[in-house]
């Protein structure tokens, strides 16, 4: 019986099925390339036609740009000018969200032009109340401000809730009426009447029976919790003075024998060492309760109040030079451009 041993598979196959291998990612990277090619093309083509399409009309543009610019330097010489004033302030008592409720009431009646309803809110004249364009009202928060409130609202749960908060997921949902300053903005064309109008919006919130329940509880709150800390160290400076005499009469005592008890004078340091550090402790609790009482002082504490004169807003973006013309030659160019298309379209079916 003959022995037949199996054929080897040539190596020729393995270099053709190689060869096509590499034919195959070859034309790949040329069609990859074909393709970016034909994208840049596309987009040098289309900036072609747009330049043709202004240098065509260029005439009739630059004629817009001219009375728009006419027309936006007669608008800016005859407009009143406008100014800016803004207050910065610190909700107390969960009043900011009435803060908000307010400052938008009276944008809406200034946006509705209704001068009678926003001088009696406002307790100012009729002239004074038709001077104001807008209200505008926003938290003023930094990543600083809000770690620290992310603190304070972690220290307010119990160990097993805290594990569960995120402090990523916190920020990025972070609500800006959480925040603890914000900011009212008051666009008008006489500049002092913003200084006019604080105490209005301050009284607003602080005649609030339930902000001013609340400011009551607090203040009672806030008083006994001073009690409290003024007993406490009270008893601990007598407990100190106690120890001292304690010790004083002990050290006064003939020694009897070599025997020296460490476990007892260690206690004893040990309570000494614990009294000062509950010191320590209330005197801490005592600064914040004062932090926290000059804090909630008032229902609405303000930070930085409106200036005795709005500042002018100016700016290119603001005249009407610049919005003007701007307008026209958007227009002009729309409706250019779709006489063009028109024309094309037309040409295009009769192809």
């Amino acid at each position: 019986m003959n022995n037949q041993t199996p054929q080897q598979p040539s190596s020729n196959s393995d270099e053709v099925d190689l060869g096509q291998l590499f034919h195959l990612i070859g034309n790949g990277i040329k069609k990859l390339f074909r393709f970016i090619g034909d994208i840049f093309k596309g987009i040098f083509g289309a900036i072609i036609i747009f330049l043709q399409f202004i240098q065509k009309h260029f005439i009739k543009f630059a004629i817009v740009a001219v009375i728009g610019i006419a027309i936006g330097v007669y608008l800016d010489v005859n407009k009143e000018p406008a100014y800016l004033s803004t207050m910065v302030v610190e909700p107390n008592f969960n009043s900011v969200q009435q803060l908000y409720n307010n400052i938008n009431f009276y944008n809406e009646l200034a946006k509705s032009e209704d001068s009678i309803a926003l001088a009696e809110a406002l307790d100012i004249t009729l002239k004074e109340a038709s001077s104001i364009k807008k209200f505008t009202v926003e938290s003023y928060s930094d990543e600083n401000q809000k770690v620290q409130l992310f603190d304070k609202f972690v220290k307010s749960l119990d160990t097993t809730t805290q594990k569960a908060i995120d402090m990523e997921a916190y920020l990025k949902n972070f609500n800006s009426l959480d925040a603890r300053f914000h900011t009212i903005a008051l666009i008008a064309t006489n500049n002092g009447v913003g200084k006019k109008i604080q105490d209005a919006i301050i009284n607003s919130i602080s005649r609030n029976d339930y902000f001013n329940l609340q400011k009551d509880i607090s203040d009672i709150n806030i008083k006994l919790q001073d009690s409290i800390y003024g007993k406490q160290i009270t008893e601990i400076d007598s407990l100190q003075l106690l120890y001292k005499r304690v010790m004083l009469k002990e050290a006064d005592k003939p020694m009897q024998g070599t025997n020296i008890s460490l476990g007892e004078g260690g206690s004893k340091d040990n309570k000494e060492l614990s009294l000062i550090n509950k010191m320590e402790e209330l005197k801490e609790s005592l600064v914040l309760l004062n932090e926290e009482k000059a804090n909630k002082s008032s229902i609405l504490n303000v930070i930085s109040a409106f200036p005795r004169k709005g500042v002018e807003i100016k700016g290119i973006w603001n005249s009407y030079k610049f919005l003007v013309p701007t307008i026209l030659l958007g227009l002009a160019l729309f409706i250019l451009g779709l006489l063009s298309l028109n024309k094309y379209l037309k040409n295009y079916t009769k192809h």
